[in-house]
């Protein structure tokens, strides 16, 4: 008879099942926390959104949900027939740990719970059919990582990172774990790079070149600088993203044109 060599072999993860009413799935990924993730993550949605596009948002940080408050959204989604019914704003579909928990809740969930959460933000929610689907990662490369890809096909990621030379070996980390996994990163966005001041002049507040460096060292394009503007974090704390509230502005315009190439 035959032999079998395969005893005690590690079982395969779960393979990805198939969300194809997602669309495509980008993931947006931050070596460290405080890198803008969320705001790249939510101007993305919501210019693909004003470019025609049905797109939904899963906020997977479980730490920090940021994404209610720069949507303005807060109520509590409702559930119709066992699924949850995901809530809207500036024409994106929204799920976020943050309309379920209270806003004080101390944030102390384990690798399980996580993956549960991100199975079920995936499976649960009634996101109809999408063209995009985004989500937007906690900082590093831990649990929900790992869950997300093992649970659906993510088409790409995209690495958010500062100017700064020492956020550069956070991110690399990340973007070598969606290496790992078989999923392509489509490039890097530099968030916080020059300052504009009113007269055109560019201030590089927070040194510069780190995503180019970033870029280079991962072989995948820059595919934008989104610089620092005054008032842009003042219109997320207010539920504005700032493609809505300041359409021109120069942060606005990167991320629209952030928001072209991913249509590609």
């Amino acid at each position: 008879g035959q032999t079998h060599g395969q005893a005690g072999m590690v079982p395969p993860p779960p393979a990805p099942s198939d969300y194809p009413n997602l669309g495509r799935i980008i993931a947006v990924s931050s070596g460290k926390g405080g890198v803008g993730k969320s705001t790249v993550a939510a101007n993305l949605a919501v210019a693909l959104a004003q470019a025609g596009h049905r797109v939904g948002l899963m906020d997977a940080d479980i730490y920090g949900p940021n994404i209610p408050r720069m949507f303005g959204v807060f109520e509590k989604p409702p559930v119709v027939q066992g699924k949850i019914q995901p809530l809207a704003a500036w024409g994106v579909k929204l799920m976020s740990l943050g309309f379920l928990v209270d806003r004080d809740a101390p944030a102390i969930w384990r690798g399980p719970i996580i993956m549960k959460i991100v199975q079920q933000f995936l499976r649960d929610v009634d996101w109809g059919e999408l063209d995009y689907f985004i989500v937007d990662l906690p900082p590093g490369t831990g649990d929900a990582q790992l869950s997300l890809v093992q649970s659906c096909q993510v088409s790409t990621a995209l690495i958010v990172t500062t100017p700064q030379e020492m956020a550069v070996g956070d991110a690399l980390r990340g973007a070598r774990m969606f290496e790992r996994v078989n999923v392509p990163v489509a490039g890097v966005v530099e968030n916080m790079s020059a300052f504009v001041d009113a007269s055109g002049r560019r201030v590089e507040m927070f040194g510069s070149g780190g995503g180019q460096r970033l870029a280079e060292e991962l072989g995948v394009p820059l595919l934008g600088s989104v610089p620092l503007q005054p008032g842009l974090a003042d219109l997320a704390d207010h539920g504005k993203p700032v493609l809505s509230a300041e359409g021109d502005s120069p942060a606005a315009v990167a991320l629209r044109n952030l928001a072209k190439r991913e249509i590609g």
